[in-house]
């Protein structure tokens, strides 16, 4: 499903605050020293410097990012940030990494009012399974079918509210897109 990224940046700023979901981008399959350190693929880190020019193309830079302390995720941001520069305040979080979609709702019950765009960068089912709780019930169907399949590598979700992230319950934002690194490119 193509997506007119022009209408999707302008979208966005008739919301106070805006939430993207990640998942990390392509990487390993395996790793020696298990699976929390597993490194990003040639693709991976390719994928996540074409989402971050996207998502700075769209002027959704974020304020705050919080990570998950996984090899992959951690080597994901790393390669976002060449693009974001110090522009966004980096949280690492053991727990993006263990507990699952509670995490991601921790994260927006702890966030900042003055935070207007925050990523959460995560893992699958967490990140697809939370997303689908926070999509409102009147959120494009197609968009919600998506999330049913879960996130492919590097995938973004954006949600928009007027609320205050500390605010957010389920069902409460408007899901406005699910991205991948195609369709940056």
């Amino acid at each position: 499903m193509g997506v007119n990224l022009k209408k999707l940046a302008k979208k966005t700023r008739h919301y106070d605050h805006v939430l993207l979901v990640m998942r990390h981008a392509k990487a390993e399959g395996s790793s020696a020293e298990g699976d929390h350190s597993r490194e990003l693929t040639d693709k991976g880190r390719k994928q996540a410097k074409a989402v971050a020019k996207g998502l700075n193309d769209m002027d959704l830079v974020p304020d705050r990012i919080a990570c998950s302390s996984a090899t992959r995720a951690e080597q994901t941001l790393d390669r976002m940030l060449k693009v974001f520069g110090d522009k966004p305040k980096v949280d690492y979080r053991q727990s993006l990494y263990e507990d699952g979609m509670q995490a991601v709702f921790d994260e927006l019950a702890h966030s900042k009012e003055k935070s207007q765009i925050l990523m959460i960068l995560g893992h699958e089912p967490a990140v697809s399974m939370a997303s689908q709780w926070l999509a409102s019930e009147d959120s494009d169907s197609d968009l919600l079918g998506l999330l049913n399949l879960g996130l492919s590598p590097a995938a973004a979700v954006v949600f928009g509210s007027n609320k205050p992230f500390d605010a957010w319950q389920t069902h409460d934002a408007e899901l406005l897109a699910v991205l991948n690194p195609k369709n940056f490119g």
